[in-house]
């Protein structure tokens, strides 16, 4: 048995579905069995002779008695020079792929261009956050400044209240926001007619397609003290109408709340992918020990999905500061802005209407940073609780 789990564990490429099974259902069905051990052996060495590359297979030494020589296996494979491959021979396997894969190397051009002219090419320009930018000289006759931009960043207190905001409406969209999919996709999992799920899940996924303008709009409709429905039905129980878009106190549930209705549903495809994939025999051995639905959530399906969480989770993180610019400016206005502002709103007013590019390039290269540092930390956290990481 501990043959079996270390081999699953360290070698998982080849570990084929067929094996899976077969050890499952040897498992559940003659777990007393005094033979076990000897079949699971020799299922293990059938499906290892079968599928593992000619470097791990080494007839006259190879055996499966125990976990010590497989790991020797392994590690002979990882670290003998004579295995590794000379860079000619890497050339020769490269074009070799890709005269087998053309069509999909060629698919993958306008992906890799979008990338390229969007992402990195504009890095670029971030050399102008060192620099007191001047348009018309640009970026290589500019004055050089060194780290006076990000001196002023921090000195200006507006800026230390936007990035409060920031913080905190980044923080309650993981706490409230990030959680609600996952809730989603366990109930929907959980619906057995297939029309009805069908239906259900076109619901919950059309807000995705629609923009923040006319989401915007929809809330504002909603929320409206006049004729909104929820201020309809407080005056209709007498109650005074809220003029939520008017008090600072509610624009943050405001972004919150409609962040989830826009976007819950289409978060849920990533995770009742991941709910597919889950072997059904472990449900079953589970009900045979007697499990009902609940447990066998908590035992089973989170910690089948826990991968797809955190991986979802650690990219969420990298975007902690990356609200969005849109789904805020829709909502803001003189009166909710000192609760509701945050750095992409900020950068637009002082950057693209205030003509400050150095100061606000200095902002985005800050958020960068905080994204990166997230992301790797967040990474090295995960990869040491739950062995899942990104890298």
């Amino acid at each position: 048995m501990e043959l079996m789990k270390f081999y699953i564990a360290r070698k998982p490429t080849y570990a084929s579905r067929s094996l899976i099974l077969e050890v499952a259902s040897i498992e559940v069905f003659l777990s007393k069995a005094d033979f076990l051990n000897n079949l699971l052996n020799t299922i293990i060495k059938k499906h290892i002779d079968k599928q593992m590359p000619p470097l791990l297979a080494r007839p006259s030494a190879y055996t499966m008695n125990t976990k010590e020589n497989l790991q020797r296996e392994v590690l002979m494979a990882n670290i003998n020079p004579s295995t590794r491959l000379t860079p000619s021979a890497r050339s020769r396997e490269w074009l070799s792929s890709f005269r087998k894969y053309k069509a999909i190397y060629l698919i993958s051009i306008p992906g890799i261009l979008y990338f390229l002219v969007f992402k990195y090419v504009p890095l670029f320009g971030s050399a102008m956050a060192f620099q007191e930018y001047n348009l018309f000289k640009g970026i290589w006759e500019s004055p050089w400044v060194g780290l006076d931009q990000f001196y002023r960043m921090f000195q200006y207190e507006e800026f230390l209240r936007i990035f409060w905001n920031t913080l905190l409406i980044g923080m309650y969209s993981i706490v409230f926001a990030f959680p609600i999919p996952i809730i989603l996709a366990l109930l929907l999992n959980e619906i057995r007619l297939v029309l009805y799920k069908r239906v259900l899940q076109t619901v919950i996924y059309m807000p995705h397609f629609l923009s923040w303008v006319i989401i915007g709009g929809i809330a504002v409709g909603i929320l409206s003290p006049t004729t909104g429905i929820i201020n309809q039905i407080l005056m209709w129980v007498g109650l005074e109408p809220i003029y939520f878009l008017g008090e600072e106190g509610y624009i943050r549930s405001i972004l919150i709340g409609s962040g989830i209705w826009k976007e819950a549903g289409w978060g849920t495809i990533i995770y009742l992918a991941a709910l597919a994939g889950i072997n059904p025999d472990l449900y079953e051995a589970a009900r045979v020990d007697g499990a009902n639905r609940w447990r066998q959530t908590l035992a089973i399906t989170i910690p089948s999905i826990l991968p797809t969480i955190m991986i979802l989770f650690l990219l969420n993180i990298g975007n902690f500061l990356d609200f969005g610019f849109e789904r805020v400016f829709v909502f803001l206005n003189a009166l909710n802005e000192n609760k509701g502002d945050i750095l992409d709103t900020y950068i637009y007013r002082v950057g693209l209407l205030g003509q400050q590019y150095s100061y606000t390039t200095a902002i985005g290269l800050f958020k960068s940073l905080i994204g990166l540092l997230l992301i790797v930390g967040g990474n090295a956290i995960s990869r040491k609780t739950t062995g899942n990481s990104l890298y």
